[in-house]
Protein backbone atom coordinates (compact mmCIF):
# COMPACT_ATOMS: atom_id res chain seq x y z
CA UNK A 1 0.00 0.00 0.00
CA UNK A 2 1.46 3.33 -1.08
CA UNK A 3 0.21 5.73 1.65
CA UNK A 4 2.34 5.82 4.81
CA UNK A 5 -0.70 6.18 7.06
CA UNK A 6 -3.98 4.34 6.64
CA UNK A 7 -6.87 6.45 5.30
CA UNK A 8 -10.27 6.62 6.99
CA UNK A 9 -12.80 3.97 6.00
CA UNK A 10 -14.78 5.01 2.92
CA UNK A 11 -18.15 3.62 1.87
CA UNK A 12 -19.39 4.27 -1.66
CA UNK A 13 -23.10 3.50 -1.79
CA UNK A 14 -26.13 3.99 -4.05
CA UNK A 15 -24.02 3.08 -7.09
CA UNK A 16 -26.31 2.63 -10.10
CA UNK A 17 -23.91 0.25 -11.84
CA UNK A 18 -20.92 -1.09 -9.93
CA UNK A 19 -18.75 -2.56 -12.69
CA UNK A 20 -16.56 -4.95 -10.72
CA UNK A 21 -14.76 -6.83 -13.57
CA UNK A 22 -14.49 -9.70 -11.09
CA UNK A 23 -13.44 -13.02 -12.59
CA UNK A 24 -15.95 -15.85 -12.43
CA UNK A 25 -13.14 -18.39 -11.98
CA UNK A 26 -11.26 -16.35 -9.34
CA UNK A 27 -8.15 -16.10 -11.56
CA UNK A 28 -6.37 -12.80 -11.98
CA UNK A 29 -5.10 -13.56 -15.47
CA UNK A 30 -6.05 -11.53 -18.54
CA UNK A 31 -9.60 -11.82 -19.80
CA UNK A 32 -10.03 -13.44 -23.18
CA UNK A 33 -12.68 -15.40 -25.04
CA UNK A 34 -16.07 -15.56 -23.34
CA UNK A 35 -14.76 -13.75 -20.25
CA UNK A 36 -13.72 -10.69 -22.22
CA UNK A 37 -17.07 -8.92 -21.96
CA UNK A 38 -18.16 -10.17 -18.52
CA UNK A 39 -18.33 -7.07 -16.33
CA UNK A 40 -19.73 -8.41 -13.06
CA UNK A 41 -22.20 -5.52 -12.70
CA UNK A 42 -23.94 -5.02 -9.36
CA UNK A 43 -26.94 -2.68 -9.45
CA UNK A 44 -27.49 -0.35 -6.51
CA UNK A 45 -24.00 -1.36 -5.43
CA UNK A 46 -21.71 -0.44 -2.57
CA UNK A 47 -17.96 -0.71 -1.89
CA UNK A 48 -16.27 -0.49 1.49
CA UNK A 49 -12.61 0.57 1.52
CA UNK A 50 -10.45 0.18 4.61
CA UNK A 51 -6.71 0.66 5.04
CA UNK A 52 -6.30 1.46 1.36
CA UNK A 53 -7.86 -1.82 0.25
CA UNK A 54 -11.28 -2.97 -0.87
CA UNK A 55 -12.78 -5.06 1.92
CA UNK A 56 -16.41 -5.57 0.86
CA UNK A 57 -18.38 -5.40 -2.38
CA UNK A 58 -22.13 -5.87 -2.65
CA UNK A 59 -25.45 -4.05 -2.70
CA UNK A 60 -26.23 -0.87 -0.78
CA UNK A 61 -28.89 -2.75 1.19
CA UNK A 62 -26.34 -5.33 2.36
CA UNK A 63 -23.79 -2.64 3.21
CA UNK A 64 -26.18 -0.74 5.44
CA UNK A 65 -26.90 -3.95 7.34
CA UNK A 66 -23.21 -4.72 7.88
CA UNK A 67 -22.43 -5.05 11.60
CA UNK A 68 -18.92 -3.57 11.28
CA UNK A 69 -20.29 -0.50 9.51
CA UNK A 70 -22.99 -0.01 12.12
CA UNK A 71 -20.33 -0.05 14.82
CA UNK A 72 -17.97 2.34 12.98
CA UNK A 73 -20.53 4.54 11.22
CA UNK A 74 -19.23 7.73 12.82
CA UNK A 75 -15.66 7.18 11.60
CA UNK A 76 -16.50 6.08 8.06
CA UNK A 77 -16.81 8.56 5.21
CA UNK A 78 -19.94 7.88 3.17
CA UNK A 79 -20.04 8.89 -0.50
CA UNK A 80 -23.50 8.82 -2.07
CA UNK A 81 -23.03 8.02 -5.76
CA UNK A 82 -26.63 8.95 -6.67
CA UNK A 83 -27.11 6.12 -9.15
CA UNK A 84 -23.95 6.84 -11.13
CA UNK A 85 -21.39 4.33 -12.48
CA UNK A 86 -18.26 3.15 -10.63
CA UNK A 87 -15.37 1.35 -12.34
CA UNK A 88 -11.94 0.16 -11.29
CA UNK A 89 -9.48 2.99 -11.94
CA UNK A 90 -8.13 2.85 -15.48
CA UNK A 91 -4.72 1.22 -15.98
CA UNK A 92 -2.85 3.11 -18.71
CA UNK A 93 -0.15 0.59 -19.56
CA UNK A 94 1.73 2.53 -22.28
CA UNK A 95 2.75 6.20 -22.00
CA UNK A 96 5.76 8.39 -22.91
CA UNK A 97 5.47 11.37 -20.52
CA UNK A 98 9.19 12.27 -20.21
CA UNK A 99 9.28 15.01 -22.87
CA UNK A 100 9.12 18.80 -22.80
CA UNK A 101 7.59 20.26 -25.97
CA UNK A 102 4.86 19.40 -28.48
CA UNK A 103 6.02 18.59 -32.02
CA UNK A 104 4.04 21.27 -33.85
CA UNK A 105 6.21 21.34 -36.96
CA UNK A 106 5.63 17.60 -37.39
CA UNK A 107 1.90 18.25 -36.93
CA UNK A 108 1.83 20.81 -39.74
CA UNK A 109 3.90 18.60 -42.05
CA UNK A 110 1.50 15.74 -41.45
CA UNK A 111 -1.48 17.94 -42.26
CA UNK A 112 0.25 18.85 -45.52
CA UNK A 113 0.47 15.16 -46.43
CA UNK A 114 3.84 13.97 -45.08
CA UNK A 115 3.97 10.44 -43.66
CA UNK A 116 5.44 9.35 -40.33
CA UNK A 117 8.52 8.00 -42.11
CA UNK A 118 8.97 11.14 -44.25
CA UNK A 119 8.80 13.37 -41.20
CA UNK A 120 11.43 11.28 -39.42
CA UNK A 121 13.77 11.40 -42.43
CA UNK A 122 13.38 15.20 -42.57
CA UNK A 123 14.66 15.54 -39.01
CA UNK A 124 11.36 15.39 -37.17
CA UNK A 125 9.84 12.55 -35.23
CA UNK A 126 11.33 11.05 -32.09
CA UNK A 127 14.78 12.56 -32.61
CA UNK A 128 13.36 16.10 -32.63
CA UNK A 129 12.37 15.70 -28.95
CA UNK A 130 15.83 14.64 -27.83
CA UNK A 131 17.81 17.88 -27.53
CA UNK A 132 15.33 19.60 -25.19
CA UNK A 133 15.31 16.56 -22.88
CA UNK A 134 19.09 16.32 -22.86
CA UNK A 135 19.43 20.05 -22.00
CA UNK A 136 16.67 20.13 -19.39
CA UNK A 137 17.21 20.05 -15.68
CA UNK A 138 15.79 16.99 -14.01
CA UNK A 139 13.29 19.05 -12.00
CA UNK A 140 11.75 20.51 -15.15
CA UNK A 141 11.33 17.04 -16.58
CA UNK A 142 9.85 15.84 -13.30
CA UNK A 143 7.30 18.67 -13.37
CA UNK A 144 6.21 17.70 -16.88
CA UNK A 145 5.81 14.02 -15.98
CA UNK A 146 3.86 14.85 -12.81
CA UNK A 147 1.60 17.23 -14.73
CA UNK A 148 0.73 14.43 -17.16
CA UNK A 149 0.00 12.04 -14.29
CA UNK A 150 -2.27 14.56 -12.60
CA UNK A 151 -4.18 15.09 -15.84
CA UNK A 152 -4.53 11.33 -16.25
CA UNK A 153 -6.11 11.07 -12.80
CA UNK A 154 -8.70 13.68 -13.77
CA UNK A 155 -9.91 11.24 -16.46
CA UNK A 156 -10.07 8.26 -14.09
CA UNK A 157 -6.59 6.73 -14.45
CA UNK A 158 -5.04 5.42 -11.24
CA UNK A 159 -2.14 3.32 -12.59
CA UNK A 160 0.36 4.36 -15.27
CA UNK A 161 3.33 2.83 -17.06
CA UNK A 162 5.79 5.64 -17.89
CA UNK A 163 8.65 5.29 -20.39
CA UNK A 164 11.86 7.15 -20.96
CA UNK A 165 13.00 7.30 -24.58
CA UNK A 166 13.70 10.94 -25.47
CA UNK A 167 17.16 11.15 -23.92
CA UNK A 168 18.82 8.51 -26.12
CA UNK A 169 22.10 8.80 -24.23
CA UNK A 170 23.24 7.23 -20.99
CA UNK A 171 22.84 10.50 -19.07
CA UNK A 172 19.60 11.47 -20.81
CA UNK A 173 17.87 8.16 -20.25
CA UNK A 174 18.93 7.88 -16.61
CA UNK A 175 17.79 11.47 -16.02
CA UNK A 176 14.41 10.66 -17.58
CA UNK A 177 13.97 7.60 -15.38
CA UNK A 178 14.96 9.61 -12.30
CA UNK A 179 12.37 12.24 -13.24
CA UNK A 180 9.71 9.53 -13.58
CA UNK A 181 10.65 8.14 -10.17
CA UNK A 182 10.52 11.61 -8.59
CA UNK A 183 7.12 12.33 -10.14
CA UNK A 184 5.80 8.94 -9.04
CA UNK A 185 6.76 9.78 -5.47
CA UNK A 186 4.55 12.88 -5.64
CA UNK A 187 1.60 11.28 -7.43
CA UNK A 188 -1.25 9.58 -5.63
CA UNK A 189 -1.52 6.62 -8.00
CA UNK A 190 0.75 3.75 -9.00
CA UNK A 191 3.58 4.13 -11.52
CA UNK A 192 5.69 1.48 -13.22
CA UNK A 193 8.66 2.79 -15.19
CA UNK A 194 10.19 1.54 -18.41
CA UNK A 195 13.62 2.12 -19.94
CA UNK A 196 13.13 2.84 -23.64
CA UNK A 197 16.68 3.72 -24.59
CA UNK A 198 16.04 1.64 -27.72
CA UNK A 199 13.44 4.06 -29.09
CA UNK A 200 15.45 5.02 -32.19
CA UNK A 201 19.15 5.39 -32.94
CA UNK A 202 20.16 8.99 -32.10
CA UNK A 203 21.70 11.24 -34.76
CA UNK A 204 25.27 10.94 -33.50
CA UNK A 205 25.14 7.14 -34.01
CA UNK A 206 23.27 7.09 -37.34
CA UNK A 207 26.32 5.78 -39.21
CA UNK A 208 27.29 3.40 -36.40
CA UNK A 209 24.04 1.95 -35.04
CA UNK A 210 25.86 -1.08 -33.66
CA UNK A 211 27.76 1.15 -31.25
CA UNK A 212 24.51 2.58 -29.93
CA UNK A 213 23.02 -0.88 -29.46
CA UNK A 214 26.15 -1.85 -27.54
CA UNK A 215 25.71 1.27 -25.38
CA UNK A 216 22.12 0.29 -24.61
CA UNK A 217 22.99 -3.34 -23.84
CA UNK A 218 26.29 -2.90 -22.01
CA UNK A 219 25.88 0.37 -20.14
CA UNK A 220 22.36 1.78 -20.18
CA UNK A 221 20.49 -1.36 -19.14
CA UNK A 222 23.02 -2.40 -16.43
CA UNK A 223 23.09 1.15 -14.98
CA UNK A 224 19.30 1.33 -14.81
CA UNK A 225 19.29 -2.06 -13.09
CA UNK A 226 22.02 -1.04 -10.66
CA UNK A 227 20.07 2.08 -9.64
CA UNK A 228 16.70 0.26 -9.67
CA UNK A 229 15.25 2.95 -11.92
CA UNK A 230 12.93 0.80 -14.06
CA UNK A 231 10.60 -2.17 -13.96
CA UNK A 232 10.65 -2.90 -17.70
CA UNK A 233 12.84 -2.54 -20.76
CA UNK A 234 11.13 -1.73 -24.05
CA UNK A 235 12.35 -1.63 -27.64
CA UNK A 236 10.85 -0.16 -30.82
CA UNK A 237 11.07 -3.07 -33.25
CA UNK A 238 9.99 -1.60 -36.58
CA UNK A 239 11.01 0.11 -39.78
CA UNK A 240 13.22 3.11 -39.04
CA UNK A 241 13.96 1.92 -35.51
CA UNK A 242 15.47 -1.48 -34.56
CA UNK A 243 15.50 -4.73 -36.51
CA UNK A 244 14.22 -8.00 -35.12
CA UNK A 245 17.78 -9.22 -34.48
CA UNK A 246 18.79 -6.02 -32.71
CA UNK A 247 15.59 -6.03 -30.67
CA UNK A 248 16.16 -9.60 -29.54
CA UNK A 249 19.70 -8.71 -28.43
CA UNK A 250 18.44 -5.70 -26.44
CA UNK A 251 15.68 -7.72 -24.77
CA UNK A 252 18.12 -10.54 -23.98
CA UNK A 253 20.34 -8.03 -22.19
CA UNK A 254 17.30 -6.71 -20.33
CA UNK A 255 16.28 -10.17 -19.16
CA UNK A 256 19.86 -10.92 -18.09
CA UNK A 257 19.73 -7.78 -15.93
CA UNK A 258 16.46 -8.77 -14.27
CA UNK A 259 13.98 -6.59 -16.16
CA UNK A 260 10.53 -7.52 -17.35
CA UNK A 261 10.11 -7.17 -21.11
CA UNK A 262 7.82 -5.34 -23.51
CA UNK A 263 8.12 -4.12 -27.11
CA UNK A 264 6.66 -1.75 -29.66
CA UNK A 265 6.21 -3.96 -32.70
CA UNK A 266 4.47 -4.10 -36.09
CA UNK A 267 3.19 -0.53 -35.98
CA UNK A 268 4.52 0.59 -39.38
CA UNK A 269 5.65 -2.70 -40.94
CA UNK A 270 5.22 -6.30 -39.84
CA UNK A 271 7.86 -7.94 -37.69
CA UNK A 272 7.56 -11.70 -37.01
CA UNK A 273 6.42 -12.32 -33.43
CA UNK A 274 7.56 -15.89 -32.79
CA UNK A 275 11.02 -15.12 -31.40
CA UNK A 276 9.87 -12.06 -29.50
CA UNK A 277 7.13 -14.11 -27.86
CA UNK A 278 9.64 -16.82 -26.93
CA UNK A 279 11.22 -14.32 -24.50
CA UNK A 280 7.94 -14.07 -22.58
CA UNK A 281 7.25 -10.31 -22.77
CA UNK A 282 4.46 -8.98 -20.59
CA UNK A 283 3.12 -7.01 -23.53
CA UNK A 284 3.59 -6.42 -27.24
CA UNK A 285 2.23 -3.03 -28.24
CA UNK A 286 0.69 -1.47 -31.40
CA UNK A 287 0.40 -4.65 -33.57
CA UNK A 288 -1.24 -2.82 -36.47
CA UNK A 289 0.40 -5.05 -39.11
CA UNK A 290 0.07 -8.57 -37.71
CA UNK A 291 -0.82 -11.54 -39.91
CA UNK A 292 -2.80 -14.71 -39.18
CA UNK A 293 0.22 -16.61 -37.83
CA UNK A 294 0.98 -13.76 -35.42
CA UNK A 295 -2.60 -13.82 -34.16
CA UNK A 296 -2.46 -17.57 -33.54
CA UNK A 297 0.82 -17.25 -31.64
CA UNK A 298 -0.52 -14.39 -29.53
CA UNK A 299 -3.65 -16.38 -28.66
CA UNK A 300 -1.50 -19.27 -27.40
CA UNK A 301 0.76 -17.01 -25.31
CA UNK A 302 0.44 -15.25 -21.97
CA UNK A 303 1.57 -11.99 -23.56
CA UNK A 304 -0.97 -9.16 -23.65
CA UNK A 305 -1.56 -7.34 -26.95
CA UNK A 306 -1.75 -3.65 -26.06
CA UNK A 307 -3.55 -1.62 -28.72
CA UNK A 308 -3.04 2.13 -29.08
CA UNK A 309 -5.74 3.61 -31.34
CA UNK A 310 -5.05 7.23 -30.35
CA UNK A 311 -1.83 7.04 -32.38
CA UNK A 312 -3.70 5.88 -35.49
CA UNK A 313 -6.26 8.64 -34.97
CA UNK A 314 -3.72 11.43 -34.55
CA UNK A 315 -1.57 10.23 -37.45
CA UNK A 316 -4.65 10.34 -39.66
CA UNK A 317 -4.46 6.66 -40.56
CA UNK A 318 -7.38 4.78 -42.06
CA UNK A 319 -6.15 1.48 -40.67
CA UNK A 320 -6.52 0.75 -36.94
CA UNK A 321 -5.21 -2.23 -34.95
CA UNK A 322 -7.25 -5.38 -35.73
CA UNK A 323 -8.98 -5.61 -32.35
CA UNK A 324 -11.88 -7.76 -33.52
CA UNK A 325 -9.63 -10.32 -35.17
CA UNK A 326 -7.44 -10.52 -32.06
CA UNK A 327 -10.31 -10.76 -29.57
CA UNK A 328 -12.26 -13.29 -31.62
CA UNK A 329 -9.13 -15.46 -31.85
CA UNK A 330 -8.73 -15.49 -28.06
CA UNK A 331 -5.90 -12.95 -27.69
CA UNK A 332 -5.71 -11.02 -24.41
CA UNK A 333 -6.13 -7.39 -25.52
CA UNK A 334 -5.42 -4.24 -23.49
CA UNK A 335 -5.91 -0.56 -24.35
CA UNK A 336 -3.62 2.36 -23.50
CA UNK A 337 -3.20 6.00 -24.53
CA UNK A 338 0.37 5.94 -25.94
CA UNK A 339 0.59 9.51 -24.59
CA UNK A 340 3.52 11.19 -26.38
CA UNK A 341 4.34 14.47 -28.17
CA UNK A 342 4.41 13.15 -31.71
CA UNK A 343 1.67 10.63 -32.41
CA UNK A 344 -0.71 10.53 -29.42
CA UNK A 345 -0.94 13.77 -27.42
CA UNK A 346 -3.81 12.58 -25.23
CA UNK A 347 -3.82 11.24 -21.68
CA UNK A 348 -7.56 10.45 -21.67
CA UNK A 349 -8.44 6.78 -21.39
CA UNK A 350 -12.08 7.76 -21.92
CA UNK A 351 -11.18 9.00 -25.40
CA UNK A 352 -9.27 5.78 -26.09
CA UNK A 353 -12.36 3.77 -25.13
CA UNK A 354 -14.40 5.77 -27.61
CA UNK A 355 -11.87 5.14 -30.37
CA UNK A 356 -11.79 1.43 -29.51
CA UNK A 357 -15.55 1.20 -29.98
CA UNK A 358 -15.98 3.44 -33.02
CA UNK A 359 -12.83 2.59 -34.97
CA UNK A 360 -11.97 -0.97 -33.85
CA UNK A 361 -15.53 -2.23 -33.26
CA UNK A 362 -14.92 -3.33 -29.69
CA UNK A 363 -18.00 -3.40 -27.49
CA UNK A 364 -18.13 -0.94 -24.57
CA UNK A 365 -17.74 -3.85 -22.17
CA UNK A 366 -14.68 -5.19 -23.99
CA UNK A 367 -13.12 -1.73 -24.01
CA UNK A 368 -13.56 -1.35 -20.26
CA UNK A 369 -12.07 -4.78 -19.57
CA UNK A 370 -9.12 -3.93 -21.85
CA UNK A 371 -8.56 -0.63 -20.01
CA UNK A 372 -8.67 -2.12 -16.51
CA UNK A 373 -7.85 -5.75 -15.70
CA UNK A 374 -6.06 -6.51 -18.98
CA UNK A 375 -3.99 -3.34 -18.62
CA UNK A 376 -3.10 -4.51 -15.12
CA UNK A 377 -2.04 -7.88 -16.56
CA UNK A 378 0.17 -6.10 -19.10
CA UNK A 379 2.01 -4.60 -16.12
CA UNK A 380 2.02 -7.70 -13.92
CA UNK A 381 -0.31 -6.01 -11.42
CA UNK A 382 -3.47 -8.08 -11.76
CA UNK A 383 -3.27 -9.31 -8.16
CA UNK A 384 -3.65 -5.70 -6.95
CA UNK A 385 -5.30 -3.68 -9.72
CA UNK A 386 -7.91 -3.76 -12.44
CA UNK A 387 -11.03 -5.08 -10.71
CA UNK A 388 -13.20 -4.23 -7.74
CA UNK A 389 -12.43 -7.26 -5.65
CA UNK A 390 -11.94 -7.62 -1.87
CA UNK A 391 -8.24 -7.54 -1.06
CA UNK A 392 -7.22 -5.38 -4.02
CA UNK A 393 -6.09 -1.76 -3.82
CA UNK A 394 -8.99 0.67 -3.45
CA UNK A 395 -8.47 2.39 -6.81
CA UNK A 396 -11.90 3.48 -8.04
CA UNK A 397 -13.44 6.00 -10.43
CA UNK A 398 -16.96 7.44 -10.32
CA UNK A 399 -18.48 8.62 -13.62
CA UNK A 400 -21.40 10.98 -14.10
CA UNK A 401 -23.36 8.59 -16.30
CA UNK A 402 -26.25 6.23 -15.65
CA UNK A 403 -24.93 3.41 -17.85
CA UNK A 404 -21.32 2.27 -18.38
CA UNK A 405 -21.85 2.37 -22.16
CA UNK A 406 -22.06 6.15 -21.97
CA UNK A 407 -18.35 6.41 -21.10
CA UNK A 408 -17.19 5.64 -24.67
CA UNK A 409 -20.38 7.15 -26.12
CA UNK A 410 -19.75 10.74 -24.99
CA UNK A 411 -16.65 11.21 -27.14
CA UNK A 412 -14.06 13.85 -26.27
CA UNK A 413 -15.44 14.91 -22.91
CA UNK A 414 -14.67 14.00 -19.32
CA UNK A 415 -17.41 12.28 -17.33
CA UNK A 416 -15.19 11.34 -14.39
CA UNK A 417 -16.50 12.90 -11.16
CA UNK A 418 -14.42 11.32 -8.43
CA UNK A 419 -11.25 9.25 -8.16
CA UNK A 420 -9.94 7.21 -5.24
CA UNK A 421 -6.45 5.76 -5.05
CA UNK A 422 -5.54 3.52 -2.14
CA UNK A 423 -8.85 4.46 -0.54
CA UNK A 424 -8.27 8.23 -0.61
CA UNK A 425 -10.20 10.79 -2.65
CA UNK A 426 -7.60 12.37 -4.95
CA UNK A 427 -9.76 13.98 -7.64
CA UNK A 428 -13.24 15.42 -7.27
CA UNK A 429 -15.40 17.41 -9.70
CA UNK A 430 -18.55 16.98 -7.63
Amino acid sequence: MKPESAPKPILLLNIGQLVTIRSLNAVDGPRRGVEFSQLGIIEDGAVLCLGGRIVAVGTTRDALRDSWLKKHKRTAIEIDCHGRVVLPGFVDSHTHPAFLSPRLTDFERRLAGATYEQIAKAGGGIRSSVESVRRAREQRLTDQVLSAMNQAAEYGTTTIEAKSGYGLSLAGELKSLQAIRAAAGCWSGTVLSTLLGAHVVPREFERQPGKYIALVCNRMIPKAAERKLADFVDVFCDSGAFSEEDSLAILASARKNGFQLRAHVSQLTRSPLARLLSLGPRSLDHLDKVNQLDVVLLAKSNTVATLLPAANYFLGLRHFPPARELIDAGVAVALATDYNPGSAPTISMQFVLSLACTQMKMTPGEAIVAATINGACALGLAARKGSITPGKDADLALFDVADYREIPYWAGGNRCQLVLTYGRVVQSRR
